[in-house]
């Protein structure tokens, strides 16, 4: 229903119900940073003092946590009175290799939330919120949402593209991820591809800690500096440049594009992964958009005009707005690649 034809009373159920998400979201970020939740779903039902017992935490809050998820429709109890956590909302909530692990939605979401007194200033005065503000639970929660992407469907995303599969597979080649965070989506390339060399380039000191300890195994196939791409990638080095989810987020990303395309060899191809929004603005619009525009308001919009001259480009960023700015790098087109039914994501080639 459009908002001009609600009534008082319609809006105000909406706004309940909000409210009732919102809770749950809240709640289940304890319940995933207790360890709550991984204690049921590896050792089975449990009442309060079991659980505390098994996984840490004060009687009492475990008592009403227990009770609030059973009431809100996330736990059963079983006849004994123990609480149980079933299979759905234990692989969305525990197991972190489903492509249906969200629980770092609620994550970040509450790590949004911590600095609201900080956006409401950032919004009636301008400037921003940093990311290095928002902390590990920002930093930590956008990682583990992406992985199992990254781990189950990259490499044959990247495969269907035919003429990028074989510049990444060819002898001595080398990639670049541009803001790789944890740095899963660098991992995921060089499992795909044994002789791929990879520079990952972040401009975030603890996501670059991060990364470097996840790709440990890989030793110096896979290499992350702690650097701003703009200024940090070496011309004319690479056969395939990336950015995953990141180039929405930097204020100055055609100076970062323009980097990219100076760093391509010939022949070689930069593909950049941001969010599936629609083409325009419409209102109302659809969910995808909907969420964008709540992680724009909380955390990549504020992010991004912490930096003086930003592009303030927001998450909501359309693919008019990226080949804005890809032209203004000077590539001569942006393509969509057929790499479909990937998350909330869709993949561009930028053609010089």
């Amino acid at each position: 229903m459009n908002t001009a034809e609600q009534t008082g009373e319609q809006f105000a159920e909406r706004l309940f119900g909000a409210a009732l998400g919102a809770v749950d979201v809240l709640a289940i970020h304890l319940g995933d940073r207790l360890g709550w939740y991984q204690a049921l779903a590896e050792h089975g039902p449990a009442d309060a003092l079991e659980l505390t017992a098994r996984a840490g935490g004060n009687l009492r809050y475990a008592r009403e946590w227990l009770e609030q998820q059973a009431a809100t429709g996330v736990l059963s109890v079983d006849a004994d009175g123990r609480f149980a956590l079933p299979a759905g909302p234990a692989e969305v909530l525990t197991d972190r290799g489903s492509l249906n692990y969200l629980a770092p939605l609620a994550r970040m979401l509450a790590g949004a939330a911590v600095q609201l007194p900080a956006l409401v200033e950032a919004y009636r005065h301008g400037g921003g919120v940093g990311w290095s503000e928002y902390g590990a639970d920002m930093r930590e929660s956008q990682s583990d949402m992406n992985r199992p992407w990254f781990e189950h469907r990259l490499a044959a995303g990247l495969a269907g593209v035919p003429d990028i599969h074989a510049v990444l597979s060819a002898p001595n080649a080398r990639a670049a991820d541009i803001g790789p965070g944890g740095g899963w989506s660098s991992i995921a390339l060089a499992r795909a591809y044994p002789d791929l060399l990879i520079d990952g380039y972040d401009i975030d000191e603890p996501s670059v800690a991060m990364a470097r300890a996840n790709a440990a195994d890989f030793g110096d196939r896979v290499h992350f500096h702690h650097a701003d791409a703009a200024t940090a990638l070496p011309a004319d080095s690479f056969d395939v440049l990336f950015a995953f989810e990141c180039l929405h987020d930097m204020p100055h990303p055609v100076e970062v594009l323009t980097a990219m395309r100076t760093a391509l060899r010939p022949g070689g191809a930069v593909v950049i992964m941001d969010e599936a929004v629609d083409g325009e603005f419409t209102a109302p619009a659809g969910e995808v958009d909907r969420l964008m525009y709540g992680f724009s308001l909380l955390v990549c919009l504020p992010d991004g005009m912490a930096h003086p001259g930003s592009a303030a480009t927001g998450t909501v960023m359309r693919a008019s707005t990226l080949t804005e700015y890809a032209e203004r790098a000077g590539f001569s087109a942006v393509d969509i690649l057929p790499i479909e039914d990937f998350g909330f994501w869709r993949f561009y080639r930028l053609t010089v």
